[in-house]
């Protein structure tokens, strides 16, 4: 009995090793297999959308993106790095049907008093002070739609230039227009009041 929990053990660990495009490659004929994927990113897809849209219509929209993704595991690329990018592109189309829930979502972040939010636009590349949260709703609903959507691909799913692109079908120089714009028009908007001017810190380096 001992040897065959053991032996559980070792299978479960093994696939834990695997690569995201080894996994959904061998999940084709071994459906199971997709449960790694969905411990691997699903806090993160969740965390993601509950931003976006609040709690009570992420757990849907999370929980239809792996769905979605499970139905569409043949079409993974394997060579993908990871899994993410592209469990957030589908994500960012379900999000499409709810731009009256993201503005909702906008609101009531923004009514939640005087409270600060630590926004980080990224791998640590840059980062804005605490800000209060009407503020930095203030500067969101400003961003044109293409705009924000990078920025917050970036900031909110942690994505690189690169896989954003992907996630978005666009050439990486236009992520990097789209964040450099929405950088500027949000810090921007949140230096207008004197009383809330925001530090930003850029690391070495650049973002790949």
């Amino acid at each position: 009995m001992n040897q065959i929990a053991f032996s559980g053990k070792q299978s479960v660990m093994k696939q834990q090793e695997l690569a995201d495009g080894e996994i959904f490659e061998r999940s084709v004929a071994e459906p199971d297999l997709f449960t790694v994927i969905f411990d691997r990113h699903y806090r993160s897809v969740y965390g993601y959308l509950s931003r976006r849209v609040g709690r009570a219509i992420a757990d849907d929209l999370a929980a239809e993106t792996f769905i979605r993704a499970f139905e569409r595991r043949s079409s993974y690329y394997p060579t993908a790095e990871r899994a993410l990018p592209w469990l957030l592109g589908i994500a960012v189309n379900l999000l499409a049907h709810h731009h009256r829930s993201e503005g909702r979502q906008f609101k009531a972040f923004a009514a939640a008093g005087n409270r600060e939010a630590t926004w980080s636009d990224g791998e640590t590349t840059e980062e804005l002070g605490a800000v209060s949260s009407e503020r930095l709703v203030a500067g969101l609903e400003q961003l044109d739609d293409y705009d924000r959507e990078a920025l917050l691909l970036y900031a909110w799913g942690e994505l690189k230039y690169t896989e954003i692109a992907s996630v978005l079908g666009i050439p990486v120089g236009t992520v990097r227009s789209r964040l450099n714009r929405a950088r500027r028009k949000l810090r921007q908007a949140l230096e207008s009041d004197d009383e809330n001017v925001v530090q930003l810190r850029r690391a070495e380096g650049t973002n790949g």
